[in-house]
């Protein structure tokens, strides 16, 4: 049965592998389903060899697991697709756990746990997917979205991708970038779904569709006042500039170039608004811009950016290489929990359940990142990072998202000054296994 293309419902239950179900099908039948179990969410490393990584969607994700409920639709197509006791045991699937996470906007390292659920292996197993995904895609927005920010030393950024990724993307995206200090988002729906400020003027159609530029520039004045971009790079960059300000004044708000030697059209362009009275109308630079291009444009006489598809693609990392890895079980219902571990060639993951600390020094500067299979005893400079959002299957970790960018903010304050680089090179600071080596862990296959 295929679920028709109008279902309306909010079930997030088959944003899932076919895998988890065939695993909970067979683990319902050996009777390990119900054995309690931890899983987490960690990253073997950081992507292009990047300095941290950044923690986002993490309020989607809640969202995800309060959705996660089996309907009559959902069950009805899976029918045919798993056997009589699976599908009785979805009827009335609800997550029951316990879920602790580094909090959104946070930095992370190799190795972070930034996700640790606990419950029984087979309401834990059936998150897997949904939560890779809404982390993977978010983690990786934000890591580049925060790099860009760093590269723009307090220029605003404008997030302009929508056209650039699916459209579901484009909102999480939004999201994810405002999280990490974008100041606004062209993407609507994300100012209606998760309140992030959008901005917009107006393409290069809009002025190929008037008879001349100076129709097109009064029409948009008319319309949205002087405080409006105009856009001046359809024909002759200068000319558009002279005409610009003579339909405007030397009060219009912005103009925008999005095309051409973007710092040498810069620079004549604040030198031709200065002459003709226009020095404060800024100058604002869109077109494949990223953290490396906007960088070298620091010296450059702009007030913004707008950045579509670098942003929307995780700038060269799509993914945030995020797992999501069995680390602990009992042996029965209500067995002790023991560390179990992979050894995978190339992938190996580390038992046990675990917490972390952010060490720093007494300037506030972090040194370390220290995880550790008992719950820590942070000194005075110490900053436990583990906060819970599931508690026995309540939602408790929901925020405004102005929160997380506040917290990003902080967080990305406390680094070494290494952190922002953009060159590759090693984590901004090493995490520390304390103590876990010594503690063998289960092998598992």
């Amino acid at each position: 049965m295929q679920i028709p293309e109008n279902h309306q419902g909010d079930s997030s239950a088959l944003l899932t592998d076919h895998y988890e179900l065939t695993m909970l099908e067979a683990a319902l039948r050996s009777g390990a389903a119900h054995r309690p179990a931890v899983f987490e969410v960690f990253a073997r490393h950081l992507p292009h060899d990047r300095r941290y990584g950044v923690v986002a969607g993490t309020g989607r994700l809640l969202d995800a697991v309060e959705q996660f409920r089996f309907g009559q639709a959902e069950l009805s197509f899976l029918d045919s697709i798993v056997d009589a006791p699976t599908l009785a045991y979805l009827e009335s699937y609800r997550f029951s756990g316990n879920i602790w996470g580094y909090a959104e906007g946070d930095c992370y390292f190799p190795g972070s746990p930034i996700l640790v659920l606990s419950g029984t292996f087979a309401e834990c197993v059936l998150l897997e997917t949904v939560c890779l995904s809404v982390l993977n895609h978010d983690c990786a927005i934000a890591s580049a979205a925060s790099r860009m920010v760093t590269a723009a030393s307090g220029r605003p950024l404008i997030e302009m991708g929508s056209r650039r990724t699916h459209e579901m993307a484009a909102v999480a995206a939004a999201r994810a970038a405002f999280v990490a200090g974008f100041a606004s988002t062209s993407n609507l729906r994300a100012r209606f779904q998760y309140g992030v400020p959008s901005a917009g003027t107006a393409a290069h159609a809009f002025t190929l569709v008037h008879d001349n530029e100076r129709a097109a520039f009064s029409a948009q004045l008319a319309s949205l006042g002087s405080e409006t971009t105009l856009l001046v790079d359809t024909f002759d960059v200068a000319r558009a500039v002279r005409t610009a300000i003579e339909v405007a004044g030397p009060n219009l708000g912005a103009v925008r170039i999005d095309s051409g030697d973007l710092s040498v059209l810069a620079r004549s362009v604040r030198s031709l608004l200065d002459s003709l009275g226009a020095v404060n109308t800024r100058i604002l630079l869109t077109g494949d811009l990223d953290e490396y291009s906007i960088a070298g444009l620091s010296a450059v006489p702009v007030d913004g950016y707008g950045v579509g598809t670098s942003l929307v693609t995780g700038s060269g990392a799509p993914t945030a290489a995020l797992v999501y890895k069995l680390v602990a079980r009992a042996s029965d219902v209500s067995g002790e929990l023991v560390p179990v571990a992979k050894h995978s060639v190339g992938k190996p993951s580390r038992g046990g359940r675990k917490w972390a600390v952010r060490h720093l020094d007494s300037d506030g500067v972090a040194l370390a990142e220290r995880v550790t299979l008992s719950p820590p005893s942070p000194g005075p400079a110490d900053r436990e990072l583990l906060v819970p959002l599931v508690v026995s299957g309540s939602v408790v970790g929901r925020e405004p998202l102005a929160a997380a960018r506040s917290r990003h903010e902080s967080a990305l304050a406390e680094l070494p000054p290494y952190a922002q680089q953009l060159s590759r090179g090693y984590p901004a600071i090493p995490t520390e296994f304390d103590s876990l080596w010594s503690i063998p862990a289960r092998r598992t296959c």
